[in-house]
C-alpha cells in the first residue's frame, strides 16, 4: 500500500471553491478500484491550508489516479487558484497492512 500526503495552501479568496472542487475530486477518487482512503482536511489554525491524505492499495493504483478524468478536472481547476505548488509526500504503510480495514464504506446522497 501507498499514503500519500498532499498539502495545498489555497489564496483566500478561492478557498470555497477550492473545497466544492476538491470535494468532487474525492467522490470520484473513493470509487477507484485500487482506492481505499481519500481524506479532505483543513488546518485548524490556517483555514488556507488543506492535507488531502490519501491511501492506495498499489503504486500501479496510485499512478492511475492521476490519469483519471476527475483527478485531471481537479488539478486544472484548483492550479489558479493556489498560493504555492501543492506539496506531496508518499509513505510506506507500517500499519495497518490488512486493506480492508482502510477501505470503509462511502454513501452520498
Amino acid at each position: 500500500m501507498i499514503a500519500t500526503c498532499v498539502t495545498v495552501y489555497v489564496l483566500p479568496e478561492y478557498v470555497e471553491q477550492f473545497i466544492e472542487a476538491t470535494i468532487e475530486n474525492h467522490r470520484g477518487s473513493v470509487m477507484e478500484p485500487e482506492n481505499l482512503r481519500f481524506d479532505v482536511l483543513r488546518a485548524k489554525s490556517d483555514p488556507c491550508r488543506f492535507t488531502l491524505y490519501e491511501v492506495y492499495r498499489t503504486e500501479a493504483g496510485a499512478a492511475a489516479h492521476k490519469e483519471t478524468a476527475h483527478y485531471k478536472k481537479w488539478k486544472d481547476t484548483v492550479a489558479e487558484w493556489m498560493a504555492k505548488p501543492r506539496e506531496g509526500v508518499a509513505h510506506d504503510v507500517i500499519a495497518p497492512l490488512d486493506p480492508e480495514v482502510w477501505k470503509t464504506e462511502r454513501k452520498y446522497g
